[in-house]
């Protein structure tokens, strides 16, 4: 009964959540449903368990939900992200439009702007460029997800993706673990789906199908769906995608000085979390009050916040239009920012109560016995398992993280595995199954292009699922042989 009512809590999480039901509200109702199966008291698992979890994700991770999207907002509001994704479309023309969203998707989300700003800035020069390629329109949501869910996302070294953070403190490192090896699968992923993409436009070409050629497809999109889709993740739909502020007359920045910040948050990144940080004099955080830790565990979280201060900052000195409505956007960057973290800080609570129950215990040993000698395989089984059932990148990691990290953590040291490569393939494997038919993002990218899962799901499968599945198979094998580099 204990394992059956954790698989019935975990079951309605994954359908109640792909029918648009909020995951703050939901993911305590369906623990509570596991808590009571299980003979448990609801209360004391509620207020003692669940809260202190949710509370601690959110005490750590706050500051870069809210620089994040801060950054987000006013990337797309001085007109950087604009000024990025035109510049690689005159670049690459029409005639390479799917490399050239991919493109624009990858430097933004590398740069830290959400995916979901991401999605609504590039969705409409996409819609320009694809028809005059007359590419199907079923393509654009894999498009973007490509170059926004997938490899920026979980592989390259340095990006301040969440998915790239939440392993730095249980494995005390910083975000540009493992370079070479997130550098290789990255490419293997970009890979597979611009090979994936471009088979299947040149299929479509073969056949006739051109932009407008669905026989079914949607004049506009499912309001309330996307509304509550975006809102969820901290998104205004009436606001997102929107090109200026009332009032603001400044033009846009150019490219060059569009790319800059990105180019900011990487390298600030990099010296303060490579260099910096581990020379300077800590010894002040070994006092309890600061928490009786040491730099290794909190240089990669305090590298990222100033990387995003500083990017946001200098953003603001070397745009007028951004200026001008500054108020507004600072403002709408941080109400962006509550939700997804109240939102995974939710799951992550929901992962505590699991935790707590008896009938876990049978499922870690499970999970743990799937490879005994390479514990990179059973890591990457219940990440990626997590994260499906889920629908959170974020939200499945944290709770692997959080009821098992201290075990691979002890595990890879005696089996000579660097907590390098055991936070590159944790981050890698939050990228396949999170991206599921029930993923809020993925909702809210078929929303965003007026499309359903009948008509582009399977090609956002096979860059979004298939793909990042088979990169980190091979990450595993590379790292097994070679170790980190």
């Amino acid at each position: 009964m204990s394992i059956a009512g954790i698989a019935l809590a975990l079951g309605l999480l994954i359908y109640l959540a792909y029918r648009g039901i909020s995951v703050l509200v939901l993911a305590p109702l369906v623990a509570a449903v596991a808590i009571i199966l299980n003979e448990s008291p609801v209360l004391a698992s509620y207020t003692q368990i669940f809260m202190p979890a949710a509370g601690r994700f959110i005490a750590l991770y706050f500051p870069l939900f809210l620089l994040g999207a801060i950054f987000g907002r006013f990337m797309e509001d001085s007109g950087a992200a604009s000024a990025i994704s035109n510049r690689f479309v005159d670049l690459l023309g029409t005639g390479n439009a799917i490399l050239a969203i991919v493109l624009a998707c990858a430097l933004l989300t590398y740069g830290g702007v959400s995916l979901f700003v991401v999605a609504f800035a590039v969705y409409p020069i996409a819609t320009a460029m694809f028809r005059a390629a007359n590419l199907p329109k079923r393509l654009i949501p894999a498009t973007i997800a490509l170059g926004a869910f997938t490899f920026t996302m979980t592989a390259l070294p340095g990006t301040p993706a969440i998915q790239n953070a939440i392993p730095m403190p249980y494995f005390n490192t910083t975000p540009f673990a493992a370079p070479g090896l997130g550098f290789i699968t990255g490419l293997i992923m970009f890979g597979i789906g611009i090979g994936w993409l471009s088979y299947r436009s040149y299929r479509a070409a073969h056949a006739g199908e051109g932009y407008d050629t669905l026989a079914v497809q949607l004049t506009r999109p499912p309001l309330r769906e996307l509304r509550e889709h975006a809102q969820g993740e901290g998104f205004d739909l009436m606001e997102v995608g929107s090109t200026e502020s009332p009032g603001v007359t400044a033009p846009p920045l150019s490219f060059w000085l569009a790319v800059s910040p990105i180019l900011i948050v990487v390298l600030v990144n990099y010296l303060l979390s490579s260099i910096f940080f581990p020379r300077m004099d800590a010894a002040y955080l070994a006092l309890p009050e600061y928490g009786a830790t040491t730099v290794a565990s909190v240089k990669g979280i305090w590298a990222i916040i100033c990387a995003l201060l500083m990017a946001n900052v200098y953003l603001v000195v070397v745009s007028k239009r951004l200026r001008e409505g500054f108020k507004r956007s600072l403002d709408d960057g941080a109400n962006a920012s509550v939700l997804p973290i109240f939102n995974t800080a939710s799951l992550v609570g929901f992962g505590a109560v699991i935790a707590s129950l008896a009938g876990f215990g049978a499922i870690r040993d499970t999970v743990l016995a799937i490879a005994p000698d390479n514990p990179l395989v059973s890591l990457a089984v219940a990440v990626n398992a997590l994260a499906g059932i889920t629908g959170s990148a974020s939200g499945g990691m944290s709770i692997a993280l959080q009821t098992l990290g201290d075990t691979y953590l002890t595990l890879g040291r005696e089996a000579g595995i660097s907590p390098e490569l055991l936070h590159r393939v944790t981050s890698v494997a939050t990228g396949g199954l999170d991206a599921l038919p029930h993923n809020g993002a993925v909702i809210t990218l078929l929303s965003i292009c007026k499309l359903t899962h009948r008509h582009s799901y399977m090609d956002i499968f096979m860059v979004a699922v298939a793909g990042p599945i088979i990169a980190l198979i091979i990450l595993i094998l590379l790292g097994t042989i070679f170790g980190t580099f």
